[in-house]
């Protein structure tokens, strides 16, 4: 079963004090690149991880990001002896300047000592990175299964689409064998037709140079390779549904097969009902082809 380069995975935890948040998201691309947003105090992640988006992935543009927030709340207050002596060492020169001019200044409080800046603060708790490192890793197989199961769910629904396509495209390569069958007596009279004219105007004709270009109109006007090399592609394609493993590139590869195929029924089509049955076969393909874009 084909899957989508579309999908989007979320999951959420919590260390201690510390919460986190990953968030998954992909769409198409030729070939599979990867941009990863990763906190730098988080080290052990990154290798891991893309080793196994590498591994679990085939193609697109997939973007993972990780957000942490480590909480503070909880964490104990406690004083900054340096910055304490600073502050009373500033309060005792200024009680020592005001005396010597004469000023009269009340004494500060223990309060009034606590609320200058720096002097309180809230001390950050030990936090075991390793064990945070662990439990993320933890967490890059189960959101890399819901980014593939989200995938999965897309892909299935491509499938119904192209499987759809490729039934049209199979109806119009019937339509087109049988245009071509009921045009063949009016190309048989435009060829006899046409050689009557030469015989006519030209004394003298090499019968083996006319059965030559004869045969070379004839062979021009056959759309019965086009019809059968259609036909095939719409197996290969149908094998392609079902495969296992990603197949956008192979399918991306039959695409272009399928358009070329239909151009050149076009061009051979020589009665407006076959020509009529390509344009068709145009537009189908070319409807396909933007639905392949997304297959992995």
């Amino acid at each position: 079963m084909i899957h989508s380069m579309t999908a989007f995975a979320s999951l959420t935890g919590q260390l201690g004090t510390t919460s986190w948040h990953w968030d998954m998201r992909g769409v198409n691309a030729r070939g599979l690149d990867l941009r990863l947003r990763l906190p730098d105090s988080i080290e052990g992640l990154e290798a891991p991880l893309r080793a196994a988006l590498t591994k679990g992935l085939g193609r697109g543009n997939v973007a993972v990001n990780l957000r942490l927030q480590r909480g503070e709340s909880e964490a104990p207050l406690v004083i900054d002896q340096a910055q304490l002596d600073r502050v009373l060492q500033a309060l005792d020169t200024v009680q020592e300047r005001a005396f010597a001019m004469g000023v009269t200044l009340g004494q500060p409080t223990a309060a009034d000592v606590l609320a200058q800046r720096g002097v309180v603060i809230s001390a950050k708790p030990e936090q075991d990175d390793g064990a945070l490192t662990l439990a993320l890793v933890a967490d890059i197989a189960p959101l890399i299964a819901a980014f593939q199961q989200m995938r999965a769910q897309e892909g299935t629904a491509l499938h119904v689409v192209i499987a759809q396509q490729l039934d049209r495209i199979d109806t119009l390569t019937k339509a087109a064998a049988s245009a071509a069958a009921a045009r063949a007596p009016v190309v048989r009279a435009n060829l006899t037709a046409a050689l009557q004219r030469v015989l006519d105007d030209v004394d003298n004709i090499d019968p083996t140079r006319i059965a030559q270009e004869l045969a070379m109109l004839a062979v021009k006007a056959d759309v019965t390779e086009e019809i059968d090399r259609l036909r095939a592609h719409v197996a290969a394609a149908r094998d392609l549904l079902d495969h296992p493993g990603p197949v956008g590139r192979k399918f991306d590869f039959l695409s272009q097969e399928f358009n070329r195929e239909a151009n050149t029924l076009c061009a051979k089509a020589g009665s407006a009902a076959l020509t009529a049955i390509g344009l068709d076969l145009k537009t189908v393909i070319d409807q396909m082809r933007e639905q392949i874009q997304n297959v992995e």
